[in-house]
Formats: C-alpha cells, structure tokens, sequence
C-alpha cells in the first residue's frame, strides 16, 4: 500500500469533529477504498480546551490556523472554519500557493472566491475538493462532473437549504404561521440563532451558483443570483397552494441558453409552488434534493441528507480518498480558462403561471382595481381566491390571492408597477411561480 495521505484539520465543531470519528471508525474501509491510509497530523481551532467529544491528543495542535499550511508533514489541508474570507480564505490560499490540496465545506468561500482558488490549484499542481459545500452528504457535484459527464445540462433545480424546507413542510403538516415554526426549528438546532443567510434564501444563492457553473462549464457569478426567502409566506399561502394542488418550497434554479453569440445564464432562488406529483413535492423535513436534466440522460435526482455532521464529514471523506487515489479532475469540472463568461439572463422573458398574493384594505372598488392592472398589463387571471372574511370595522386587512394564465414574467412585472403607490395595498404584493 502507498504511503499515507497526510491530512491537517481547521475547524474543530460539529464537522471537524464528526471528520476525526468517521476517519477512526472506518479507517480499514477508506484505505482499502484510498489504496492507502488517510492520516490526521495535526488539527487548529479556536479553543484548545473545548471537550469535542473525540481524542485530540494524537494529533499536533496550531494555536494558528495558517500555520498548517507551511507545514512540511501535510499534504491536504481541510478547511471546515466557514466565511467567505477572514482566516478561511487566507489558509486556503496558503494551502493551494504551497502545492497542498485543499478539500473545504465552505459554500459561501467557493462562490464568492472559487475561480481564484481554482486557478491557485492548476497553477501549483494542487487538487481542490469541495464536494460537502453543496447538499452535505448528497454526491452531487461528483454526479454532475463526472457522472453526467457526457451530458449537455440543461437545465438544474432542487432544494439547497433543509432549513427552509423544513419550515415550509412543518407549515403544511400543522398550518402554523412563519414566525412560530421558525422559533421551533431554533430550539431544534436546524435553524441559526440569526437565521438570514438560510430563511432569506443567500444559503441557496452561494449552492446554485456553484452548481450552475460545474453544470454549464461558465465562470461563478454569484452577484447575478435572483434571490429571495421565505419569509413572507404565511399559512394561508401553503393553503391556497395545496387547494390547488402544489406544496411551496425554496427553489434554486437556473438554466443557460446562447443567443446571438453569449451565453445568458439565468440564476434565481426563490419559493416556488411546485406540483404534488413532483419529486420535489415529496422533499420534506431538513432534507436537500436536486435534478440535473441532462440531453442524454434525462432527468437525474439527488436527494438525501443536505447537512449534519454525519452526512457533510462523510463528503469531506470522500473527497480525500479521490485525493488519495489520485484524482485529477479539474475544481469546475474543466479547466478554469475554458469556463466561459456570461450575461445574467432576462427573467421577463421567461413563461410561466404565477401566485400573486395581495394584503389589501378591506374598501370597495380594491378587487376591480387589482383585476384592472392586470389587464392592462396583459396578464390573464386564472383564479382569484380572497383569504378569510372582511370585519364590520373595515380595520382589518384583507389577502386576496390570484393564479394567472402561462404569459411572461415582464407582466407580471408590469401590473405591479401599476399598482404601485396604491393606497389599497396595505404590504408589497408577494408573487410565487408555479414550477412544472
């Protein structure tokens, strides 16, 4: 067998801690799969004293991080501290200059900083993994890069944040609103004490745009991500939806399309209203799930644990028995100066139906007024559902819900800049689109 895959350690929490426990339970297993043992050198966290649940003491401890990168025992440094810069971003830099592979769970670094690190890599001869930045435990770069291969991509979508959707699915089992299902998903740990990044849709944004690249061979571009959360939607919203047949979940999607000689990439992540018969539909709990199609292969899901430290340690893992095999493929699935550019794509052009939820003041002539933009603007109604009953005061605002017809996002678009500064809309108006 050949000589062991030296490994340093940054980032002793739930991860790191879970990476130390998989590397000793199974190590017999990922040296028979390696073709040579994966070995911890030495490990750097904040706090030294902190009882982590697992033996340190085999294992040299650096009170700085950066430090394992100039050591000469390491071959792989493992970057499981977080941050899109700060020490995270200064030790992988280090690590790739200095000919170390680099394998990290950190989502927000590689969509923010992946082209550079990616270039830092091929230039020194150093593999970058990053297989547990997207969907924890779930293979899903590795399908993409190497399993669909052979494919044209055509388009991919799926559900990147278990927190929301496990928000979304406790909303439709109990019919609680937002605010409290949130409170609980803290108590139970799948939700941050500051929850933004997850519930307001960045989480997802920072996925689907490492994805889209891999999937369409185009440089990152994070910034052009059309995000938005779930913050909003209320149970009578998840009603509504299941009336018609669709549960809502938070949907990263994106397709790529060449016209007139570039490349248009459309980038959104957004609740959307999906079909119960969907696969999607059946995604629920803390659970990540997404579909590649692909013009040979059809339609590709990859569904399964989307964090935890069991799941994300066991793509940590993997990615270093690639290394230790001697894997070569490239960060973005190809080369870096063969990724080309890109321009974010008009989302008015796009078709589809669409949920438009109005919160109104209960007063005469405010249906006719709604209905009235719409049809300046082109948009054909569907349906129009009003959400409980008006009180004698009037005080109380009212929801009024509407389905249009399959037309262009431009109309959308259009009607509510015509009701915009409207004294009978009590908040803006929030729009969902129905996802086939």
């Amino acid at each position: 067998m050949a000589e062991n895959l030296r490994i340093a350690l940054a980032g002793l929490g739930t991860v790191g801690a879970g990476v130390l426990r998989l590397l000793a339970e199974n190590s017999e297993v990922i040296a028979n799969r390696a073709g040579r043992a994966i070995e911890v050198v030495a490990v750097s966290a904040r706090d030294r004293a902190k009882d982590r649940g697992v033996d340190l003491s085999p294992y040299a401890w650096e009170d700085d991080m950066t430090v394992l990168a100039a050591r000469d025992d390491i071959d792989v440094v493992v970057e499981l501290v977080g941050g899109s810069d700060g020490p995270a971003l200064t030790l992988a830099r280090k690590s790739l200059a200095s000919g170390k592979g680099l394998v990290t769970a950190n989502k927000a670094m590689v969509a923010h900083h992946g082209l550079e690190l990616a270039k830092l890599a091929e230039g020194n001869g150093a593999p970058l993994r990053y297989e547990a930045a997207v969907a924890g435990g779930i293979p899903v770069i590795k399908g993409l890069a190497e399993g669909a291969a052979a494919n044209r991509i055509e388009r991919i979508y799926g559900i990147l944040n278990g927190t929301c959707n496990y928000i979304l699915s406790e909303m439709e089992t109990t019919g609680r609103d937002f605010s409290d299902v949130l409170a609980d998903a803290q108590a139970l740990g799948y939700a941050e004490a500051d929850p933004t990044f997850d519930i307001e849709g960045v989480d997802a944004a920072h996925k689907l745009s490492i994805l889209a690249s891999i999937a369409y061979g185009t440089e990152l571009d994070f910034a052009a991500v059309d995000t938005s959360g779930i913050s909003r939607i209320r149970a009578a919203d998840i009603s509504q939806a299941r009336d018609l047949g669709y549960v809502i979940r938070l949907i990263g999607l994106s397709d790529c399309t060449d016209k007139d000689g570039t490349r248009h990439l459309f980038q959104r992540v957004a609740p959307y209203l999906v079909p119960v018969k969907h696969p999607l539909a059946a995604v629920d709990g803390p659970t990540n799930a997404v579909v590649a199609e692909g013009n040979h292969v059809g339609r590709l899901l990859f569904q399964g644990a989307g964090a935890g430290d069991g799941p994300t340690a066991s793509a940590v893992v993997a990615d270093l028995v690639d290394i230790a095999r001697g894997s070569s493929m490239a960060p973005f699935s190809q080369p870096v100066d063969t990724l080309q550019s890109s321009t974010p794509a008009d989302p008015g052009d796009r078709r589809n139906r669409a949920y438009v939820r109005f919160t109104v003041a209960d007063r005469p002539g405010v249906l006719a007024e709604i209905t009235a933009a719409m049809r300046d603007a082109g948009v054909s109604i569907e349906s129009m559902i009003q959400h409980g009953q008006p009180d004698d005061s009037g005080d109380e605002p009212v929801l009024v819900a509407i389905v249009t017809h399959e037309g262009p996002e431009s109309g959308v678009a259009k009607a509510l800049e015509l009701l915009e500064g409207s004294a009978s809309l009590v908040e803006e108006p929030l729009v969902m689109r129905l996802i086939g």
